[in-house]
């Protein structure tokens, strides 16, 4: 199929724009002008009447699975209060009588602006239900709570501990139904297991949705070590269907040693992969959890809460034995990381399996949110690719000097310093904690403002970075992980057609609305797979 876009607005690169492309058998094969371009032949030419074409985006972090699993589950967003959660959860059983458990997800304490601000209890969703189980996560996916009945199927109690992980004590000295980090595995096992059938449609709804905001690959984290096997046939079998349409690229959580060494004797092994719409894929851990819970792992005490350094999800001795076998079974490592503590120890972990600080496996860090200037400068001199996150200044901007202090916040979320000391950078969403439209994402890096357009001129505005840097970001950035970025990123001849057709000009609309473009359609290896 030869298929010919003109009369269009093409980002080639910076400072490169070409008003026509020819494609052949979803492969880039010339761009330039309409007069050169329709000099070829083709099955199909369709005018594009001047809208502006940009590669199609690639999360470089999200968890596809957990967007399918949230537009099916109680959405706990909007709440602006304890009792509001409350309401929202006791209207999803009314609306769903045949519940057997309450799953839900997105309240965020920091947002309630009415009655008492903190996190729930199980006394809370006591107020829901007593008959059903009730496990409700916080939007960071890092702290859960379930009520008194979920506890009483899990027979947990004040003796129960996780390793790298927390069961909260009240004042009673009783579990109070919060848990985080390696405890949520426990709480979640309360939750009845879907069927594949179940699972896949939750996969295809997610992929459907990414699609419409133009996102034409994903690395997801959708395999952990309970469920490993059974994700990646579902996998395999939605792209052996071509179910899933857009690429995708699995980061795979195995925080147990034991687990990964045995994947490594099964699907490491076994699983068949094209390369080009499905990969092997990297290995994900998790150093620690998240600023706003306050398991981000830090290397002071917390200026709001001292005696509070975090939690660290693996010890320094879990993560290097994990990152040393990765290493040498030639797998790359991609951790979580977002309090300074937990990226000077991933950096450490890195550099030892490096030689003559050469990075061949691209490891990288997810996150890397609270940073120092000599953290950055050693990221950056060890070529360490990091995978940002912009959109999560909306809500961290209104905690950060509060947890960390102004000092340190000011080399915080430094997606601009790390590009300009040349470390490879990516955006994403971690989606579902943040909704997978990059362009609220987009308008964050750019704007460095709240998508409320506070604070006035942006949170340290020197960050603020430029349209094309933070579209390269999303684009050829994040493929670089990958090792496509000769593949799959740009608009250029020998490139896969992967591209995305805008309803306005991001170059040069207002950068306040930026948040607010849509994808017209969206175009996978040269077949459009979304019009609006």
């Amino acid at each position: 199929m030869r298929t010919i876009l003109r009369n269009g607005k093409f980002y080639i690169e910076k400072n490169n724009f070409q008003q026509a492309i020819f494609i052949e058998n979803g492969i880039i094969k010339e761009v330039g002008t309409d007069e050169e371009i329709l000099k070829n032949d083709a099955d199909k030419i369709i005018d594009l009447q001047e809208k502006t074409v940009l590669p199609g985006f690639n999360d470089s972090h999200m968890h596809l699975l957990g967007v399918g699993e949230f537009m099916s589950s109680c959405n706990l967003t909007s709440a602006k209060s304890v009792d509001d959660v409350i309401e929202l959860g006791r209207k999803f059983i009314k609306q769903n009588n045949r519940l057997t458990v309450l799953k839900g997800r997105g309240w965020n304490q920091d947002y309630f602006s009415t009655g008492e601000r903190r996190l729930l209890t199980r006394f809370d969703l006591d107020k829901i239900s007593t008959e059903i189980p009730i496990v409700f996560s916080r939007v960071c996916g890092h702290v859960a709570v379930g009520n008194t009945k979920a506890l009483e199927i899990l027979g947990i109690d004040e003796n129960t501990n996780v390793d790298g992980g927390v069961i909260e004590l009240g004042n009673d000295g009783k579990p109070n139904g919060i848990f985080n980090e390696n405890a949520l595995s426990l709480l979640y096992s309360v939750i009845p297991d879907k069927d594949n059938n179940a699972i896949m449609e939750d996969f295809i709804r997610a992929a459907e949705y990414a699609l419409s905001l133009g996102i034409t690959s994903v690395q997801s984290n959708d395999v952990s070590e309970d469920n490993f096997k059974n994700i990646f046939k579902i996998i395999h079998e939605l792209n052996n269907n071509s179910k899933l349409k857009l690429r995708y690229y699995p980061q795979f959580n195995f925080q147990n040693i034991n687990v990964f060494k045995e994947y490594l004797d099964t699907e490491f092994k076994t699983g068949i992969y094209d390369g080009k719409f499905l990969s092997r894929g990297a290995l994900k851990l998790y150093k620690d959890g998240s600023l706003g819970a306050r398991t981000a792992l830090m290397l002071r005490e917390y200026e709001d809460a001292p005696g509070t350094k975090g939690v660290a999800a693996l010890s320094d001795e879990q993560l290097q034995a994990l990152c040393d076998l990765a290493t040498k079974n030639g797998i790359t490592v991609v951790t979580h990381a977002i309090g300074n503590g937990a990226v000077e120890s991933v950096i450490n972990a890195y550099d030892k399996t490096m030689k003559d600080g050469k990075n061949p496996l691209r490891h990288g860090i997810v996150h890397c949110q609270i940073t120092s200037m000599d953290q950055l400068e050693r990221i950056a001199r060890l070529n360490i690719p990091v995978m940002y996150q912009p959109i999560f200044l909306d809500y961290d901007t209104q905690i950060v000097e509060d947890r960390v202090g102004k000092e340190l916040a000011n080399t915080s979320y430094a997606f601009n310093t790390l590009k300009k000391l040349g470390a490879p950078i990516s955006f994403s969403t971690d989606a579902p904690v943040e909704d997978c439209n990059p362009f609220p994402n987009i308008y964050c890096a750019v704007t460095r403002k709240r998508i409320n357009g506070k604070p006035e001129g942006g949170f340290n505005p020197s960050e603020k970075m430029s349209i094309e840097d933070t579209i390269d970001a999303y684009t050829i950035g994040s493929a670089f992980n990958e090792f496509k970025e000769d593949f799959k990123g740009r608009l250029k001849p020998g490139y896969v057609a992967d591209l995305i057709v805008l309803d306005s000009d991001i170059f040069t609309i207002d950068e306040s609305y930026i948040k607010d473009i849509k994808v017209e359609k969206t175009m996978i290896d040269g077949k459009f797979v979304f019009e609006r």
